[in-house]
């Protein structure tokens, strides 16, 4: 099989992506940096490149702001990366319901 089976989102595709997508894809609420690093278990400097390289595709959206006198970042998924995860997961749930190829087992 060559190429991305159809319906896969290349920029998705990725696992700390993947990751990020499906804790802000829970719902429309702003998701603070600190418990987006938490869930997925990446470093500051992965969410930072992998978040940045989501909003840059319209993914999701970034705020940043401080608390008192601490900066703080957020961010949430847009109706795009709603769209796009949702079609990422559905393609990912036919493969896994796709019954085998009879005709690809090595021979013994």
């Amino acid at each position: 099989m060559t190429g991305t089976p159809e319906g896969l989102d290349p920029v998705i595709h990725a696992l700390p992506k993947l990751s990020i997508c499906a804790l802000l894809a829970a719902g429309p609420q702003w998701v603070e940096f600190r418990t987006v690093r938490e869930a997925t278990g990446l470093s500051d400097s992965m969410v930072s490149k992998h978040s940045r390289a989501l909003e840059d595709t319209g993914y999701i959206e970034i705020r940043k702001g401080g608390v008192g006198r601490r900066p703080r970042t957020w961010f949430r998924m847009t109706p795009l990366g709603q769209a796009r995860y949702s079609r990422h997961i559905a393609a990912l749930q036919r493969l896994l319901q796709r019954e085998p190829d009879q005709d690809t087992t090595p021979d013994a």
